[in-house]
């Protein structure tokens, strides 16, 4: 995530960075270009939820992480909100997009090693129009979400995203998250 991160800004010249999520400053400490990082508990320089930070915030950014708390209804609402701070020709990044067992996902936290029901928030991306999301296949999954056309909608006929199972996500993922490999991103950011 961080050389993901670190080689989009470097690519795309940003300017402005934003970590919602920044445990202990794993990622946020290497980042060299103006930033604000939101945690209400380790890390990062804004003491607050991201919703607290939304609610305030009137900054935009070029490269915002999301890597907060990993839970779908708060992931969408992080998606929402950073969408709508989100520079012309910027890149929203999530991390922990490819859970690799049900205990993994599973809601509430059950593990250390976890990675909760964010997949179901790409999922729900992958149907809006106004979004192109794709998934790596690295780093527990790395989401891309870009404000642009969408250039695959996923045809998912769903009543509720937060009802899905991960039986449906084991079966389905390459197509529900429209994965590619790291060296595949390289070339759309």
């Amino acid at each position: 995530r961080l050389d993901l991160i670190k080689y989009t800004i470097n690519k795309n010249n940003y300017k402005k960075y934003l970590e919602i999520g920044c445990h202990n400053n794993e990622v946020f400490n290497y980042i060299e270009i103006e930033k604000i990082g939101v945690d209400p508990v380790s890390g990062g320089n804004y003491k607050a939820t991201s919703d607290d930070f939304f609610n305030k915030n009137k900054l935009n950014f070029d490269c915002i992480f999301i890597d907060g708390l990993h839970e779908y209804k708060q992931v969408k609402k992080d998606i929402t909100n950073s969408i709508k701070f989100l520079n012309k020709n910027g890149i929203i990044i999530l991390h922990d997009c490819l859970p690799p067992s049900i205990s993994h996902q599973r809601v509430p936290r059950t593990r250390y090693t976890w990675n909760g029901d964010v997949w179901k928030a790409i999922v729900e991306a992958r149907t809006w129009q106004h979004v192109n999301t794709h998934t790596i296949l690295s780093d527990q999954g790395l989401g891309i979400i870009k404000k642009e056309e969408n250039s695959s909608i996923l045809d998912l006929k769903c009543n509720s995203f937060e009802n899905l199972k991960y039986k449906f996500f084991y079966e389905n993922y390459p197509k529900i998250m429209r994965t590619i490999t790291f060296d595949e991103c390289l070339k759309i950011i």
